[in-house]
């Protein structure tokens, strides 16, 4: 599963440049997916099947918090034993996102999808 970012976040950032992946992103700002991947050209999101080109500006998924793209995170798998995010996180607002149930193979292949 990807993980999530509560309400309860404090928008302290440390967990922005944790995320391999750069899935994580500001409240309010637009995101892409070749932000901080090797994507290039048309893209289809693994979770949201959102199709636009990697350096498209999408909207943002929160305006008030931090926000992770689900379509970006591995939960660290391929990089970390845990989501850095979440060891990182001074208030535990980095959880498992109940929508999104990904076996370690599908983050493992999302992984190398966002990194050729």
């Amino acid at each position: 599963m990807a993980i999530m970012i509560t309400d309860e976040c404090i928008n302290c950032g440390a967990c922005e440049p944790e995320c391999p992946n750069n899935a994580i992103y500001e409240g309010g700002v637009e995101w892409r997916f070749a932000d901080g991947t090797t994507l290039a050209g048309m893209v289809t999101g693994a979770n949201s099947g959102l199709e636009v080109d990697a350096d498209h500006e999408n909207e943002p998924v929160d305006m008030d918090v931090y926000y992770i793209v689900t379509d970006k995170c591995t939960e660290c798998v391929g990089f970390h034993d845990e989501p850095q995010c979440a060891a990182v996180c001074p208030v535990d607002c980095c959880v498992d996102d109940p929508d999104y149930r990904e076996e370690e193979t599908a983050l493992l292949e999302k992984k190398e999808q966002l990194h050729l």
